[in-house]
């Protein structure tokens, strides 16, 4: 008799930093960023994932963490996905605790603006009022906003 295969603890997350170009026409990203930030916090909970979202200009940077198989078919979507073109990964792979464990998603600034980190609740999302960021979420949030100011390469 066999036994089971051991599954992975909390302790054990996968991590995906992309950055893409957004091809959302400027007349209509307010109206349509708005519909995909609401269904992709949504979507994120159900799968368990949590991350950041970073939109400066004419491009998205995005960390998602959690499982891998999870986070892998959320990616295979966004790559084909027509609001995105000159997707990258800029890193990816195993990073022990989740850095993003509570955010379900954020809305990152890129200078100078406040984040807003949206906390999962079991009764829905809202905004972590108050709640400053960690210096593990800063340095991953600072990749992000590398990658989108200098095009930095990628992997």
């Amino acid at each position: 008799m066999s036994s089971p295969a051991p599954t992975p603890g909390p302790e054990s997350t996968f991590r995906l930093i992309y950055r893409s170009r957004n091809k959302i026409p400027e007349e209509q990203r307010k109206a349509e960023l708005g519909q995909l930030f609401s269904a992709a916090r949504s979507n994120n909970k159900q799968q368990h994932i949590t991350g950041a979202l970073l939109i400066q200009g004419d491009w998205f940077a995005q960390v998602l963490e959690g499982d891998e198989v999870a986070v892998s078919a959320l990616f295979a979507d966004i790559e084909i996905d027509p609001r995105h073109e000159d997707v990258s990964v800029i890193e990816s792979g195993p990073a022990g605790p989740r850095v993003f464990a509570r955010w379900a998603m954020a809305r990152v600034s890129a200078d100078g603006q406040p984040d807003i980190p949206l906390i999962a609740h079991e009764d829905g999302i809202s905004p972590a009022a108050g709640r400053g960021t960690t210096p593990d979420q800063e340095a991953i949030l600072a990749i992000m906003r590398q990658a989108i100011r200098t095009g930095a390469p990628t992997r």
